[in-house]
């Protein structure tokens, strides 16, 4: 009988831990505050196809295809041959291809052939960039700018003709 009641107590102690696993669940609701690691493409890491994540990405390889994050990070040694949509854009190697974010930032190791479509941009001395610029307030939706002045004028020929 004795044993059983040492059981109960083992049981019993199990228990304990178990009422912080309450304040647990309330630190879980505030868990997907804290962002998680950026994903890394290692330098050896060829991808054929379009990445998209609401996260954050650092490629180091070599991408052929559409980049979408929050903030992408172009290492020195990557290449990317596709349109990049991001937040934030940082780009330390080669991109061919559309860059458009609300802050671009070209360092001085950075290859752009291409436009930039951004809110902010920085570049930096030394960096080499063929291609346009553009300031636009919302050029992750490219079209939404667009299409606003559009309307407009097709109002103001309509109510004159």
């Amino acid at each position: 009988m004795h044993e059983s009641g040492n059981k109960t107590q083992d049981t019993a102690r199990p228990a304990a831990p178990a009422a912080p696993t309450a304040p647990t669940s309330d630190m879980k609701a505030a868990a997907p505050k804290p962002k998680p690691p950026a994903s890394i493409l290692s330098s050896d890491l060829h991808i054929t196809g379009n990445i998209k994540t609401s996260g954050d990405i650092q490629v180091e390889g070599k991408v052929e295809g559409d980049i979408r994050a929050h903030l992408l990070t172009v290492g020195e040694s990557a290449t990317i041959k596709g349109e990049v949509v991001a937040d934030d854009v940082v780009i330390n190697g080669r991109v061919v291809g559309r860059v458009r974010g609300l802050k671009v930032r070209l360092t001085s190791t950075a290859r752009v052939e291409g436009d930039i479509v951004h809110k902010t941009i920085a570049i930096e001395s030394g960096a080499h960039f063929e291609g346009s610029v553009q300031r636009q307030d919302d050029p992750l939706n490219p079209g939404r700018p667009v299409t606003k002045p559009a309307p407009a004028a097709a109002t103001a020929a309509k109510a004159e003709g």
